[in-house]
């Protein structure tokens, strides 16, 4: 077996990037997932302590992620000296009892209750980094007439809460480019947007971003996690790569995007120790030229669910 399956023990897995103000590894880990482990706080507790163990100083989350228990678990397994860069979302609220999740949330005012809400959940005085997560008419959340809120009036109110000291950062999540260019002077830390091998419609943004100074944050890294929708792991280049490493698929899709740009950060997520692992040590998966070119010369798959 190569080195590069086994755990990596580097302080910044993946090297270092950026962040707003904060530098992180590149490798950072997604709380999503933790609520499938409701009902074992103390191993979804321990997935947290692994992944800081692995030198992992970067974790994404939301209030929305199982209805808060993704911020509680990170309250209490992360310790002011961990030095974590914790960074959430606004612009969605829980919906336990409704038919997804999470519904959108989208006026000023709900940013701001997000904001607060995710301040006490979280037990801080300031957030980092609060991604700005737009949800448009078309979206795949239910979205009421009134939910449809003009990006100008937000990206003001997110402003305001940096200015106040609430935040930290701005981050912008599913935006378009336009959206990001009339964002620009305000000051963006990172965007959050699907993106993947598979699935490169923002690539124009990612080169802004990476002009910019701003980090480019992908979820759905490894491709839809929508039943039917294209995946990295399915292709057979990325296969063939895995093979020649003595690696597996995933970590051939993460260490692409790695290659891709110095901007780019990955959040993985997972509530397997087993899996968190593997996603860390793909920091360290050295993809040569010729496979880089191969793996640039998978097609894009349209019809990207976001």
């Amino acid at each position: 077996m190569s080195d590069t399956n086994s755990v990596s023990t580097a302080s910044h897995p993946g090297g270092t990037g950026t962040i707003g103000d904060h530098s992180v590894a590149r490798v950072g880990y997604g709380a999503m997932q933790l609520e499938h482990r409701r009902d074992d706080r103390a191993a979804a507790v321990a997935v947290i302590r692994r992944a800081i163990e692995l030198g992992v100083d970067h974790i994404d989350t939301a209030q929305f992620y199982g209805n808060g228990f993704s911020n509680e678990l990170i309250r209490e397994a992360v310790r002011p000296d961990d030095g974590v860069t914790v960074v959430t979302k606004a612009g969605a609220d829980p919906n336990p009892d409704g038919p997804m999740p999470m519904r959108a949330a989208q006026r000023p005012a709900e940013l701001r209750a997000s904001v607060e809400h995710n301040l006490r959940s979280l037990g801080v005085d300031q957030i980092p980094v609060v991604n700005l997560r737009r949800v448009d008419a078309n979206a795949p959340i239910p979205v009421s007439e009134d939910q449809v809120v003009d990006f100008d009036d937000q990206l003001a109110a997110m402003v305001a809460m940096r200015d106040e000291g609430l935040i930290g950062g701005i981050g912008l999540s599913t935006v378009s480019i336009d959206m990001l260019r009339r964002a620009l002077p305000a000051g963006i830390a990172c965007v959050q947007n699907a993106y993947s091998l598979v699935s490169r419609t923002d690539d124009d943004m990612l080169d802004l971003c990476t002009s910019e100074g701003i980090a480019w944050v992908p979820y759905f890294p490894l491709g839809s996690a929508f039943p039917g929708m294209p995946k990295v792991t399915d292709e057979a280049i990325v296969a063939e790569v895995a093979q020649t490493l003595d690696v597996t698929p995933s970590q051939v899709g993460l260490a692409w995007l790695l290659h891709r740009a110095p901007g780019v950060l990955l959040i993985p997520g997972t509530s397997s120790v087993e899996h968190l692992e593997q996603n860390v040590a793909a920091g360290s998966v050295v993809l040569d030229a010729d496979m880089l070119a191969a793996l640039d010369n998978v097609p894009h798959r349209e019809g990207q669910i976001v």
